[in-house]
């Protein structure tokens, strides 16, 4: 029997997604302050209006939906799906003030697509958005990076039971502390020092490369933080092209890798115990992925006679392989040159590495390494028993942070996630083909978007349909999210209507 959701139940729902847009207003105020510091008093007035309507929603659910019970498991991931929508939809109000996107709906999509970490783009006229608005487009990929409820759990609360089911409702399953308060804030601490070192660096090499001081502050901060959390945007239209820097491509290389990494194998690093790092089966899983798909990729572009010498390889085909592989969606090409240029073979390359992604509790989407180990292993079980007799005991491992026995439980639920993934990049595509987009650009469009990826082959545009962009909105925003919290939606609405 299905039990109908009670007042009690809407009412924490409504109370804690209140606390998260309170978070939200305060990070509006960042910008606000950017922007007075540097005399653009219009995009001030926009994030003046933006904060206000926020934190007038946050603090009407606190007052409305007051309650003091502790979060049930349901309730945490209905929290975890529908903050994540209020915030696209208030974080979208200064953009479509700035004028400098066509729609309230274009700038919802940018809104998710920082929020998600993704990186596809409708904004007009990027080059010359105002510097506070670019900043608060950047901190919408930290702030998603690391996770809206994160937000909330490491300033806003002080300790909450029911906070596990929250975290684990932003594709978070895996714990770094025992107190889920703690693990929060060591995701925070640790992004924050990453930040102030990360953008020391940018902004030294952009200094160098010819920016001015002030400039490459600006750069190296907006690159990093969608560097590390492999988000994608950048401040200007061109993406990496824009620096025409070697330099650029290899510090970025290395923090899109270093976003793409589990925030456990981080913690190990921290505390000495620099060894996981090269025996953790995401580590091994990754390398032996780019391997391949480096092989796949580098016969198609060699098979197109794209690239003449190594060095425009490195430059153009290995950094969009990683920028992929991490789900960051730097580029150091134009959108239309995939199309144009790489052929069939590469671009199934490129479409395989962002359907795969980084590692579990990353700031990464997609499917995911892990999975991708446990697939491979599960393939030799089945391997192993069809060749050895029926009485051998065959117990297979895996080393993630700790040794772990691949049982029915874990191999059942990473192949669930990898066909939800494998549907929702195909059903993106089907609705491509339907809006008059061909097969292949459709499937890596679509991949880009569930996957949270971010590289595009010019179907995202401002001139696309409505309808694709609402279907691109719910696939980073479920992505993102991998399904957990969006089936719990879904069983909150079943219960209302069915339940009794």
């Amino acid at each position: 029997m299905i039990l109908r959701p009670q007042a009690k139940n809407f009412k924490t729902i409504g109370y804690y997604i209140g606390k998260i847009l309170i978070g939200i207003g305060f990070a509006e105020l960042i910008p606000f302050l950017v922007a007075i510091f540097l005399g653009e008093f219009e995009p001030a007035l926009d994030f003046a209006i933006g904060a206000s309507i926020t934190l007038i929603f946050g603090f009407i659910f606190q007052i409305v939906f007051f309650t003091d019970r502790s979060i049930e498991k349901i309730e945490g991931l209905t929290i975890t799906a529908i903050s994540w929508l209020f915030a696209m939809f208030l974080a979208a109000i200064p953009l479509y003030l700035s004028g400098h996107w066509a729609s309230y709906l274009d700038a919802c999509f940018d809104s998710m697509s920082g929020l998600a970490t993704t990186g596809l783009a409708l904004v007009n006229d990027l080059d010359h958005l105002s510097i506070s608005h670019n900043i608060w487009r950047h901190l919408l990929m930290f702030i998603g990076g690391q996770g809206i409820v994160i937000v909330a759990l490491s300033f806003f609360t002080k300790g909450l039971s029911g906070a596990f089911s929250m975290y684990v409702g932003e594709a978070r399953d895996e714990k770094i502390l025992p107190n889920i308060i703690h693990t929060a804030r060591f995701i925070w601490i640790t992004s924050l020092i990453y930040f102030i070192l990360g953008s020391s660096v940018l902004t030294l090499v952009g200094y160098f490369n010819g920016l001015s001081f002030f400039s490459s502050i600006f750069h190296g901060v907006c690159l990093f933080m969608a560097a590390f959390d492999t988000g994608g945007f950048t401040p200007q239209s061109q993406s990496i092209i824009f620096y025409h820097s070697w330099v650029f491509e290899v510090v970025t290389i290395f923090i899109m890798i270093l976003g793409a990494v589990n925030f456990n194998l981080h913690y190990c690093l921290w505390y000495g115990r620099r060894r996981e790092i090269f025996k953790d089966a995401e580590t091994k899983t990754f390398l032996v992925s780019l391997g391949v798909l480096g092989l796949i990729v580098g016969l198609g572009l060699f098979s197109a006679h794209v690239y003449s010498d190594n060095l425009s390889f490195l430059r153009k085909g290995f950094y969009q392989l990683i920028s992929a592989h991490t789900g960051t969606g730097y580029a150091t090409l134009y959108a239309k040159q995939f199309i144009s240029e790489w052929g069939d073979v590469a671009l199934m390359g490129m479409i395989l590495a962002m359907s795969i992604g980084g590692a579990t509790c990353s700031t990464t989407g997609a499917i995911k390494l892990l999975r991708i180990n446990v697939l491979f292993k599960t393939l030799v079980n089945e391997i192993k028993k069809a060749i050895l007799p029926e009485r051998a005991v065959i117990v297979q491992k895996i080393h993630h942070i700790k040794e772990i026995i691949l049982n029915d439980k874990l191999v059942k639920a990473s192949l669930l996630v990898i066909l939800l993934y494998v549907t929702l990049y195909a059903v993106g595509a089907l609705a491509g083909m339907i809006l008059g987009y061909p097969f292949l650009n459709s499937l890596f469009e679509s991949t880009s978007a569930a996957a949270n990826v971010g590289l595009s082959c010019g179907i995202t545009d401002p001139s696309m349909p409505n309808a694709l962009k609402i279907v691109y909105i719910i696939q980073m925003w479920v992505g993102r999210l991998e399904f957990v919290s969006i089936f719990a939606i879904l069983g909150v609405i079943i219960a209302s209507l069915k339940g009794k």
